[in-house]
């Protein structure tokens, strides 16, 4: 079975830095075509600089968490790509709660950024797949990949609002796979563990001693680079994940294995 997603084309939220960039930059690598999208169109222009108007790479800059913006993103990658074959959920917040102040509004915070933006543009691209498919005899399907977190099932108090989104995109995930099989259209999730993304980065800024508590209870012993998590997500894009979906892929150097610790799995 082939891992190929050459000719295909791709969206990945959370485009302009750390995770959706090495994803983004991955798949376009590997020959699809990619839809980078951010709120930063600063970062976009810095990391991908100009967009050809015939090339594989383009960005598009607008806070997803608004629907008109949502079906801007979705308009501007078929007038450049035609059709739309892979959706990454990239765009991820991670911030900390107070668990026992009623006045802290993280959790709705995240899930209106984690959940809702990648439930809507999730919906608008697999009834976009859906339509591309009419009046083939062999639809093609389609993949939609979500990045969650092993937080999902590991209670951290300051971590409330991030654990409850990420587990709220697993089951939205499994939910969606159910609906969308059918119509050929795959739908699975990527969970890690401490992976050095910007938010991690910024944590550790903060908090060096994280460090040492995430790579002692890490069985591997490091923190994971970001591009090592690029590979899973072509595969999950790819022909050769043609029978897998509405699964939660744990990619977390075995740290769920182990105790929880008191730093927080970003």
């Amino acid at each position: 079975m082939s891992f190929s997603i050459s000719g295909k084309t791709a969206i990945v939220t959370g485009g302009a830095n750390g995770i959706g960039l090495a994803i983004g930059r991955h798949l376009a690598d590997k020959g699809a075509n990619v839809m980078f999208a951010d709120m930063d169109e600063d970062a976009l222009a810095d990391q991908l600089g100009e967009a050809s108007d015939d090339g594989p790479i383009r960005y598009f800059a607008g806070d997803l968490r608004e629907k008109l913006t949502l079906a801007n993103l979705l308009s501007a990658t078929i007038d450049a790509f035609d059709s739309v074959d892979i959706l990454v959920n990239a765009s991820r917040q991670v911030v900390t709660s107070d668990p026992l102040n009623p006045d802290d509004d993280a959790v709705s915070m995240l899930l209106d950024q984690n959940l809702m933006t990648a439930l809507r543009l999730s919906q608008l691209v697999a009834k976009r797949m859906i339509k591309q498919a009419e009046g083939q005899e062999t639809p093609p399907g389609g993949a939609i990949i979500n990045l969650s977190s092993i937080a999902a099932g590991r209670a951290h108090p300051e971590l409330l609002a991030y654990g409850i989104s990420s587990a709220a995109i697993d089951q939205m995930t499994r939910s969606l796979a159910v609906t969308l099989a059918p119509h050929r259209i795959r739908v699975n999730a990527l969970a890690f563990g401490s992976v050095m993304s910007r938010s991690l980065q910024e944590t550790l800024k903060d908090h060096g001693d994280y460090r040492s508590d995430i790579e002692q209870n890490t069985p591997l012993g490091r923190i994971a680079a970001c591009s090592e998590l690029v590979d899973a997500v072509q595969f999950l894009a790819s022909d050769g994940a043609s029978f897998m979906t509405g699964q939660i892929v744990t990619l977390d150097g075995g740290r769920s294995l182990v105790d929880p610790v008191a730093s927080p799995a970003h």
